[in-house]
């Protein structure tokens, strides 16, 4: 199993138009047959951080999510923002 803990920074004001992208990204993750538990959402205690916690079933798995088109699409609407892996 591999959990992946990502924190991806964005200007406040800019979420609402993240949102739309991150219900789609995580409606179609979860749908994978290797993604056990996919969420995105924003600290509520530090506005504009955006917080993904992911748990694959194996290495495999995580690969195929990094390569599904929902991923790519979420890349291209949030790539702008660094993102920090803990």
């Amino acid at each position: 199993m591999l959990i992946l803990s990502v924190f991806l920074p964005v200007p406040p004001a800019e979420v609402e138009a993240l949102k739309p992208h991150m219900r789609k990204v995580i409606a179609a993750s979860r749908a994978e047959p290797g993604c056990l538990f996919y969420t995105l959402a924003e600290d509520m205690a530090d506005p504009g951080v955006i917080r993904a916690f992911e748990i694959y079933r194996d290495d495999t798995a995580l690969k195929a999510h990094g390569v599904s088109e929902h991923f790519k699409a979420w890349r291209e609407a949030s790539g702008q923002y660094p993102r920090e892996e803990r």
